[in-house]
């Protein structure tokens, strides 16, 4: 499991009421924050050389230590190489699992697979996985729950596609797949979940800052209905063009737990960037 636990920031009572807009407020008005998660997916990038990048992001955090948790996605190529080089300066995760734990799956790898590379986390259901290979809510629970059977913390994605956001839907598919994707057994040490919108995802573009705490709400308040009080536990992370220029402004928002970063993981000084915008919490 990754590391997680109480940050030295505060959460807003508006959140738990669903605000849907504004900027923090007098820390006298708020209750303890969740201490933020700063994770990399690195996507179908990445080769030995590249794993240079990982000394140098070693290097930079034991200079400027993080404030939040820090969690890097290679290919599964890598990992046990980059668990070498990790040695707990950062934490590993995977960037899908199989639901099973082993048999004739040609091509997949199995959470257990991912544990024994060095691996403490797995993302699952991520936009490219939903529109590349098919996959629905129910395949990202059980991939969820093969996770926690590994003993790995499993980041769950959820996102809207353009088109859904223009038809006035975008609250509604995330809650929808929320509940469909997040099994009810979820704990806030074995789960965080991801808001992707899949519009954004490598294009450059984000959400407007009013967006971002409008829909973090929502997926708050959805979490909250789906799991109790484990739902005001879980850590909330923005993924989209996460960079950083925009870093600082879309990890002080409300209720953004930390961030799941693409392109910009892949360069270590772009990413302890990111990983420093957090300390603004």
């Amino acid at each position: 499991m990754i590391g997680r636990g109480q940050g030295q920031g505060k959460r807003r009572e508006a959140r738990r009421k669903g605000r849907q807009g504004g900027k923090p407020a007098p820390c006298g008005q708020e209750e303890t924050a969740l201490r933020q998660l700063v994770a990399g997916n690195w996507k179908m990038n990445g080769l030995s050389a590249d794993l240079a990048e990982l000394d140098a992001l070693k290097q930079g955090l034991a200079m400027a230590p993080a404030v939040c948790d820090v969690l890097v996605c290679p290919p599964a190529s890598l990992i046990a190489r980059a668990a070498g080089i990790a040695k707990g300066a950062f934490a590993l995760g995977g960037q899908d699992c199989h639901a099973q734990p082993g048999g004739a799956f040609t091509g997949d790898i199995s959470a257990e697979m991912l544990k024994d590379a060095g691996a403490s986390a797995v993302i699952v259901g991520h936009s490219e996985r939903r529109q590349y290979h098919g996959e629905r809510d129910a395949d990202v629970a059980a991939k969820a729950r093969a996770a926690w059977r590994a003993g790995l913390t499993a980041i769950i994605c959820i996102g809207e596609t353009e088109g859904e956001r223009d038809a006035g839907q975008a609250h509604h598919v995330c809650g929808g797949q929320l509940k469909g994707s997040v099994p009810v057994e979820a704990t806030a040490e074995n789960t965080a979940i991801a808001y992707e919108p899949v519009w954004a995802i490598g294009t450059g573009r984000t959400p407007s800052e009013d967006d971002i705490v409008a829909m973090h709400a929502h997926i708050r308040h959805c979490a909250v209905a789906h799991l109790g009080a484990v739902g005001e536990k879980v850590r909330i992370l923005y993924g989209g063009s996460v960079k950083p220029s925009n870093a600082k402004a879309i990890l002080s928002l409300d209720d953004v737990n930390g961030a799941l970063v693409g392109g910009a993981s892949l360069k270590a000084q772009d990413f302890l960037a990111i990983i420093a915008a957090s300390a603004v919490r």
